[in-house]
């Protein structure tokens, strides 16, 4: 399948390698950004993989053209969330289906608009949410459907990454109007995202959203909440960029015959009659000073699988509705902060 590449930003290169790294048949067919110098930047930094790949991306000057070349099987999505809804309409008018990364937009009601139109469309909508593809968290998600822990009772979430001054430095990062907010939105989301597939939806929602002195930003770099699942379970989130030097986030679920703790890539098993047992390890997950530093190959398999349902007309892994759940949760966190 051919795919076209919107929006040259920070994860844009890691796409690429996921990309070249697959052997489902996938290809680069081109790319495009907000100017042709931006395009050519990208395409100098990623000289030597094209090499290897033999490829000459076309730059596009648009998502028009995107959507007028038949070639395009489906287009990546990659820009600042801000600059989604023009690109998905678009790209939704001529039915080329659409994989993004997260988040779908800045608020619940931009996202909702997003999922809207391209169902109005009947156009294919899949957002890029790794953390599921996590070898410890498909085991997870294996021993948790099979029901061997039993009843679920509790959740943790910990998010302790760290982002130095620069990151925020970068015009529009952590601001409203370009990302939506803060740890929340950016970088939480992920793990937000995994605990609900888990725990089902919240019902209530109590929270404090504050910035630190660790940084100069609009938006929130550190969050405590308690919630209340639908369920009659019970969870706590803490989610923050200033946890300096930044360590793997995690998720704890405690069920009725035994206690599981995923961290990064690596799942602890705690079961009650005293076993114990460990699948995977920790690895790189971008928590610390370089928000890169991990593995293409989460994103490899997202798009894989996207192809896959496409292919096999089937949802894909998150589709665009199910990503709005993560957004009312956290639009339910940043609403029930107190002070």
């Amino acid at each position: 399948m051919k795919i076209a590449l919107i929006g040259l930003g920070m994860v844009a290169g890691t796409h690429l390698k996921a990309i070249a790294s697959s052997g489902a048949g996938l290809e680069i067919k081109g790319i495009c950004a907000t100017s042709s110098a931006s395009a050519q930047r990208f395409l100098s930094d990623q000289a030597a993989l094209a090499r290897d790949l033999a490829i000459e991306p076309i730059v596009y000057a648009g998502a028009a053209e995107i959507a007028d070349d038949p070639d395009v099987d489906f287009a990546l999505v990659c820009t600042p969330p801000n600059a989604r809804q023009k690109i998905t309409e678009t790209l939704a008018r001529a039915g080329k289906p659409i994989l993004m990364e997260k988040p779908v937009e800045r608020t619940l009601a931009g996202a909702e608009k997003i999922v809207e139109t391209c169902e109005a469309a009947n156009v294919p909508l899949g957002i890029v949410f790794q953390h599921r593809k996590r070898e410890a968290a498909m085991a997870l998600r294996e021993l948790f459907d099979g029901g061997s822990l039993g009843a679920l009772v509790a959740s943790e979430v910990n998010v302790p990454w760290w982002r130095a001054q620069t990151y925020y430095d970068e015009p529009g990062r952590g601001t409203y109007e370009r990302d939506g907010g803060g740890v929340l939105i950016s970088q939480a989301i992920h793990t937000l995202d995994l605990m609900l597939s888990f725990t089902g939806p919240a019902v209530d929602v109590r929270s404090m959203v504050k910035t630190t002195a660790a940084h100069q930003m609009e938006a929130e770099d550190f969050v405590v909440a308690g919630i209340e699942f639908e369920n009659g379970a019970v969870g706590s989130v803490v989610a923050s960029t200033a946890s300096f030097p930044g360590a793997p986030e995690t998720l704890v679920l405690h069920c009725a015959n035994a206690s599981v703790r995923l961290e990064g890539n690596s799942l602890q098993i705690f079961w009650r009659d005293g076993r114990r047992e460990t699948i995977g390890d920790a690895g790189g997950t971008g928590g610390g000073a370089d928000p890169m530093a991990f593995s293409h190959g989460w994103h490899q398999a997202i798009i894989e699988d996207f192809a896959e349902a496409l292919t096999l007309k089937r949802p894909p892994l998150v589709t665009g509705r199910e990503a709005l759940k993560v957004h009312a949760l956290i639009e339910s966190i940043e609403d029930g902060a107190s002070g």
